[in-house]
């Protein structure tokens, strides 16, 4: 995974001697597909969440961390070292770190693509103080929804929580808050339609119908519309491999980052179906990382790595370098960047290239 997550534990891991390689899409995760700012993650005021994954992926590459930018078909868990098929190829590794998050559940209407990061979230926590002052709508019935209906209510005008049921599958003391707060409005037996907006690309109606009069169509007005109607966490390519629980997320060990086959770490929401925030997923993210170095040490798998180390490619050697320099080693290396390093645009990346096949002759 290639979210704050697995770059954060790809960090700990590579400044702690190891040599970490992170395998996902260059494109995709939560954080990388969010097209408002992020103004919630310590030390960063206002950004992107792209922006914010290239910095981490910066760093990390600083510190020779490998990329691999290719989709993981399978994971076989019963061989040692582990096996990791991807779409082009195949890696092993004597520790896994499991970072490949939860996908928000959507309600496929028409409009919701098109408004997603212009008003359209299913994160009420990271988005909702965007539209302060603003009517907004939440769609969902349980615990999920419940709280960012509540959450909403401090800051928005209004908040209209819409249900296709007539009762709250939710716990009964959030219902009843919810119930009784007068800046929400509930619309019982109701689905969304459809999400519309003006010209600028931002939503301003929802349009709401009843289950059980389809005539029944009202347009709800909203600067924003919060799905909340759970997660799919992305674990299929371990399943009946590592325990989890009923909804599929991964199960850890007590006080730990460890899954149920030793040697295999889980760090971010595809353990994590509470808090599912950027920076609570970099923060276990480093746990994961620690508790692989130190199961490496405990197993004597970790290696001796002081000749590797003084051997070892130092991104910082080559940054004095020009382009054109870099190019010209890859030319006599025989080195295809463009096939090695799809999209990259930055000298760093092209370091990371380098660092990969041993560094400079």
């Amino acid at each position: 995974g290639g979210g704050p997550a697995g770059v954060t534990s790809a960090i700990y891991a590579a400044r702690a001697g190891l040599k970490p390689m992170v395998i996902a899409p260059p494109v995709g995760g939560q954080l990388m597909s969010k097209g408002v700012s992020v103004e919630n993650y310590p030390g960063i005021p206002e950004a992107s969440g792209g922006d914010i994954i290239k910095l981490m992926k910066k760093q990390a590459m600083k510190y020779s961390t490998t990329f691999e930018e290719e989709t993981v078909l399978s994971v076989d868990l019963s061989k040692r070292p582990f096996v990791i098929t991807t779409n082009t190829s195949a890696f092993t590794a004597h520790a896994l770190v499991l970072a490949t998050g939860a996908d928000s559940r959507w309600l496929g209407v028409p409009g919701e693509e098109d408004f997603k990061g212009g008003g359209v979230s299913s994160c009420a926590t990271c988005d909702g103080f965007l539209f302060s002052g603003k009517p907004v709508v939440v769609v969902g019935g349980g615990d999920t929804a419940m709280e960012d209906a509540l959450v909403l209510a401090r800051t928005s005008t209004a908040v209209t929580l819409i249900h296709r049921r007539d009762s709250f599958r939710a716990s009964k003391v959030l219902a009843e808050a919810v119930m009784a707060n007068p800046k929400i409005t509930i619309m019982w037996n109701s689905t969304v339609q459809e999400f519309k907006g003006a010209e600028g690309g931002m939503l301003n109606t929802v349009v709401v119908q009843s289950t059980t009069d389809a005539s029944n169509v009202t347009e709800v007005p909203a600067d924003a519309a919060f799905v909340a109607i759970g997660h799919i966490p992305n674990t299929d390519i371990v399943k009946e491999q590592l325990e989890m629980n009923a909804a599929g997320y991964l199960v850890t060990r007590p006080g730990s980052t460890s899954c149920s086959v030793d040697g295999v770490f889980a760090a971010g929401d595809v353990a994590d179906w509470v808090y599912r925030q950027a920076v609570t997923s970099a923060g276990s993210g480093s746990q994961a990382a620690l508790d692989a170095e130190r199961w490496l040490s405990e197993t004597m798998l970790g290696g001796d790595t002081e000749e590797a180390e003084s051997e070892e490619c130092v991104p910082e050697d080559y940054e004095s370098w020009s382009m054109k320099q870099i190019k010209k080693v890859f030319k006599e290396m025989g080195i295809d960047a463009a096939a090695e390093c799809r999209g990259c645009m930055e000298k760093s990346q092209f370091i990371e290239v380098l660092c990969r096949h041993g560094g400079a002759p």
